[in-house]
This record gives C-alpha cells, structure tokens and sequence, in this order.
C-alpha cells in the first residue's frame, strides 16, 4: 500500500516506463499503436493499484465520446474514502471538451487518484500529451516489434516470468512461426507454458505450429469462438492444406474453451481472478468479455466435442480432419448470438 501511495504522491520528474516495469502514479501516459502492449501495460497498472487498494474505484472514459467535466467529477474525492482509478481510451481522437478538462486537470492532479490515457498514435491532443510529459508523469511507448530480435526478446521474457524454460532454438521457431502478430505470439507463448511439462523444445513448438504460412490454428479458433462458422472453416481448410498438423488446431480450440471456464462464474476483479487461476491479468479480462456471448449449455457441448475431437486426432479416428471440422461447426453454432 505504501509503495503504491508514494509512487502517486511523488514530485514529477522525467520518467519514461516499459509495458513490463510501468508503475501507478497520479498520471500515466501509454501512447503508441501497439494495442497488445498498451493492453498488457493497462492491466500492469490496474493490477497493482487494485492489490495496493482493493476497494479502488475504477472508471472507464472514452475521450472521443467525453463529456465535459466528467473527469473531475469521477476523481473528486468520495465520502468513504475510496482510491480512485481512471483509465481513458481514445486520446488520439479525444474531443475539444476532454483536450479542455484534461489541461486543467494537468495542472494540478487529484494525490488520491490514478488517471491512465491511452494514446494510440498520431498528432491529435498532442498539447495534452506534452503536457503530460513536462509533468515528468511516466510515459510509456507501445510501439510494434517489427524485428525478429525485439520479438525473440518479447519471448523469452514472457517465458522467464513464467518460470519456463525454452531453448534458443524454439524461440526461433515460435517466431517464424507466428511472430507476425503480437497478440497471438504471446498465446502462443501462454499455451506452451501451460501445456509443457518441464521445457520447450524445437520440436514442441514445430509440432503446435510447424507447416502453417498464413493460417494459424489461432485463426480458427477465434472465428469459431466469435461464431463465424464460415471463415473459422474456411481458415481450418486452408491451414490444413497448408501443412498444419491437426492436433494443435485442437489444442487451440481447447486452450480458449478452457479459459473461458475457468473464468465464467467467477467473481472478483480481473486481478484476483487471474492470482486465484494463475493466469495473466489481460487473458482473464479478454475471458470475461467473451463468456458473455456463450449459455453454459454452450460452453459444456463446446467442451465436450473439443475433448472428443482431441481424442479422435490422437489416433482414435481414421479422419481426424472431420473430427476438426465437426468441433468447429459445434463451437461456432453454439455461440450466443446479438
């Protein structure tokens, strides 16, 4: 609590943070167009305080859609006491109103208060965000890894915290494999840690993700869970036509069902929820958005042919293709639609 207190009350002085270290403070700025990095630094933030003030107030705004004095009246001190949290999206298409309100509040933040903006990019507010930077108010840049080493890094990091190992050479792997995207690498990187016993070797990771160009078995699995019968299908075929092996399509399919019950009917914040499970914060969050588009009647016939399916790939059916397809066509149709 007394850390999270002086890192709010302290006197502002240059300070720029990395998604993996970035700490509360009165203002955080997270600008940049990598919304992966900006969404793990966001829950870096939200994690901490909440663990420092469990009974934090937490306030969601929208810069683009503000409305005048709604910041001031979200952070104004509460009758019991409460720390408060605030976290505004959109800046870099924040209106005249939230550019006005957010100079004034600048001037002179609220010490019991945490306010987070999230810059994607681009000149719009940019007197805001140089006001936050003369402040000496701790900036964080989430630009996209666009070289193999930043992403090799990004991986072996993400493993270490993990308390895994992985050799170089599976590293590598998982790079050329799905380092395209930042997102999934790092699903890909949480669904290894969770299913290797001890390491990761090349050969693990070439099994999972071996043989694909542009169809990943997290393709599929998204467009099935978002209830897109056609394209998770029509994705499948073409990983399955691109040398993709089909036991790591399951494997894909099983880990985001998985997620999404350990999460559904839990209570608590993401935090909590993700100490309890052990999970990261953010797929804990990413859960809790998605289970609202699911019946339990869905979720459990989902379960259930995902471990049919994963048993029929394994050698228990002469066409594990089917066996794929038919879980797909199951997933996608048992999602909640509107």
């Amino acid at each position: 609590m007394a850390a999270a207190q002086t890192q709010r009350n302290r006197t502002p002085a240059p300070n720029s943070a990395t998604w993996r270290d970035v700490t509360p403070a009165r203002v955080v700025l997270i600008g940049g167009p990598e919304e992966y990095l900006g969404i793990r630094s966001m829950d870096r933030i939200r994690s901490q305080v909440r663990a420092a003030s469990p009974d934090v107030e937490l306030t969601r705004l929208n810069a683009g859609s503000y409305e005048s004095g709604s910041l001031a009246m979200n952070v104004s001190p509460s009758l019991f006491g409460e720390s408060k949290l605030i976290e505004v999206e959109g800046l870099e298409s924040m209106n005249d109103a939230f550019l006005a309100d957010g100079l004034a509040y600048l001037a002179n933040p609220e010490p019991e208060a945490v306010l987070v903006l999230r810059h994607g990019g681009g000149v719009r507010g940019k007197k805001l965000l140089d006001a936050v930077k003369a402040g000496g108010w701790p900036v964080v840049d989430c630009q996209p890894l666009k070289k193999d080493a930043d992403k090799t890094e990004f991986v072996v990091s993400e493993f270490k915290a993990a308390g895994r190992r992985i050799d170089s050479a599976a590293v590598q792997a998982l790079v050329n494999a799905v380092g395209a995207n930042l997102s999934e690498l790092a699903a890909a990187c949480s669904q290894l840690v969770a299913d290797a016993a001890t390491g990761v070797d090349a050969r693990m990771v070439d099994r999972y993700y071996g043989g694909r160009i542009e169809s990943t078995a997290f393709k599929v699995a998204d467009a099935a869970m978002a209830g897109n019968g056609p394209v998770a299908l029509s994705t499948l075929r073409h990983a399955l036509a691109t040398g993709a092996d089909p036991v790591p399509l399951v494997a894909a399919l099983a880990a985001k069902l998985r997620t999404l019950a350990k999460v559904a009917g839990t209570q608590g914040s993401s935090a909590q929820i993700a100490r309890e499970l052990g999970m990261q914060p953010w797929l804990v969050e990413q859960a809790q958005r998605d289970v609202r588009r699911w019946t339990p009647e869905g979720l459990v016939r989902s379960l259930q042919v995902t471990a049919e399916a994963d048993a029929q790939v394994k050698g228990l059916s002469r066409d594990p293709v089917y066996a794929v397809e038919h879980a797909v066509t199951v997933i996608a149709t048992s999602v909640r639609r509107g």
